[in-house]
């Protein structure tokens, strides 16, 4: 049964279901409670009629007019008599009418000396003795009861009525209501098949509803213009490695043969030799570092859980900083991190932590000018990577962050644009974030941020003494070593 049917069918079954309820809780309730009312309305009329009559059997009032007018009020046969005139009953309203169960309720309300009250099928009958002279009469109220089944019946008609009409105006609304949603549906539906045939590149689904329906053709096209994108950057990476391998291959593979002449000529030049050992070593690195990004992805793609322990992030940046000191300095750039305020834990992996600053910092040394320096300062759970380059572009400051992603102005030395988006990975991964914090023109500032590691009443990390005392020892060097 397609969506169509379905809908049709719980709108049908819904509304069966409520008429079938209302008619169960309405009904049978509705019958017993108009029984009553005409029951204790019928022997209320009698009892309050019962000093009239007494008085019209003492020649004060006329026993006809009072007959009448009781019969009037209660709707019923109205009947007086005594044990004295059973078979000619002093008063009867419906002369034609049965007087077997009459006699019976006369006798017996003598008997009991009470009010007698009897309800059978769909009659009720009332019984009560009259203080006369000779104390022997009684009064007779007898009301059918059919009134209350045909009122009943009106009820269950006009229910039964509503309930069809109400049936036929869902199954019509639920028509047209799905066969809206169906066509809606259908050309999502038929988008995304011809996303499927033609790619990323199809025109995206379009729907102006501001319901579900809507929301998911808006994150159809959300999901495909970010497929376009990350088409669009791998097959910027793939020319981009491409060229990159064939060129520090083909270097390769030059150097090579020029040392394997070299090593067969008796007069080889070994400055020369050098330069190419230097170029080929150099390539070798760039080859190696498109191997470990790659790795990178793999494992994050991979979900490989990370570590959660207490990691000193001043200590980190310290280590990174003097690891990237030499390499800088040939650029004539230099890497300082600036000493922190106060506790700098957090919680991550520590490993991990290092990638992120590593990415960060070898980022920002290839984009710093030349007799500029690169900071990295660090606040509680918060490290900052701050340079003095040309800055990131309006357009690229989200893009960065995008896998295989190079800004147009890109140069060729600005890596494969990996970097950053698996540093953002295993930020995220680590329960933090990482940012472009700021661009004023004057260089770029990007921001890690990881959960703070909870601290004691002395600004300690919880369970974990001073660096260097008590239970928590740490030994700077093991960690810088670690780190490195």
């Amino acid at each position: 049964m397609g969506l169509r049917g379905r809908f049709l069918a719980a709108l049908v079954f819904t509304s069966v279901l409520v008429l079938a309820v209302a008619a169960y809780v309405l009904l049978d309730p509705l019958t017993d409670r108009l029984r009553d009312e005409n029951v204790s309305n019928l022997r209320t009329e009698t009892l309050a009629a019962r000093p009239d009559f007494q008085r019209a059997l003492r020649g004060e009032r006329n026993l006809r007019k009072e007959s009448l007018d009781l019969q009037e009020r209660a709707s019923a046969r109205v009947v007086v008599g005594s044990p004295a005139d059973l078979t000619d009953f002093r008063f009867d309203t419906d002369l034609g009418a049965p007087t077997r169960d009459v006699q019976r309720l006369i006798l017996r309300a003598l008997r009991l000396r009470s009010t007698v009250l009897e309800v059978e099928d769909d009659r009720a009958t009332v019984a009560v003795r009259l203080f006369t002279p000779d104390d022997q009469a009684v009064l007779v109220a007898e009301r059918q009861l059919t009134d209350v089944t045909r009122t009943v019946e009106q009820v269950r008609n006009a229910l039964l009525t509503a309930g069809f009409v109400g049936l036929l105006v869902a199954v019509v609304l639920s028509l047209a209501i799905s066969a809206a949603l169906v066509r809606r549906l259908d050309r999502l539906r038929s988008t995304v098949r011809t996303i499927t045939e033609e790619g990323p590149e199809a025109p995206p689904p379009h729907d102006e509803g501001r319901d579900e329906i809507g929301d998911l053709a808006r994150a159809f096209a959300a999901m495909q213009e970010a497929l376009r994108r990350e088409e669009a950057s791998r097959r910027s990476f793939v020319a981009t490695a491409s060229h990159e391998l064939r060129t520090p291959l083909t270097m390769l593979q030059g150097t090579m043969e020029l040392l394997e002449e070299d090593l067969h000529d008796t007069t080889a030049d070994l400055a020369d030799a050098r330069v190419q050992v230097a170029s080929a070593r150099r390539e070798l690195r760039r080859l190696t570092s498109l191997a470990g990004e790659l790795l990178d992805l793999s494992r994050l793609d991979a979900q490989v859980p990370l570590r959660s322990e207490p990691v000193e992030l001043g200590e980190i940046a310290r280590a990174v900083a003097a690891e990237f000191a030499l390499p800088a300095s040939d650029r004539r750039v230099t890497v300082e991190a600036a000493p922190p305020d106060g506790p700098t834990w957090a919680i991550g992996d520590p490993d991990a932590t290092a990638r992120i600053v590593r990415i960060l910092v070898d980022n920002a040394v290839r984009h710093a000018p030349a007799g500029t320096a690169v900071t990295l300062r660090v606040r509680g759970a918060r490290l900052e990577v701050v340079d003095r380059g040309p800055g990131v572009l309006p357009q690229d400051r989200e893009r960065i962050f995008d896998r295989f992603y190079r800004s147009a102005d890109a140069s060729a030395e600005s890596g494969f644009g990996l970097g950053l988006a698996i540093g953002r990975g295993l930020a995220e991964q680590m329960g933090g974030s990482l940012a472009l914090a700021g661009d004023d023109g004057e260089g770029g500032r990007f921001e890690l941020v990881l959960p703070s590691a909870a601290l004691d009443e002395d600004g300690r990390l919880d369970g974990v003494g001073p660096l260097g005392e008590g239970r928590g020892r740490v030994d700077r060097r093991d960690r810088e070593a670690r780190v490195l």
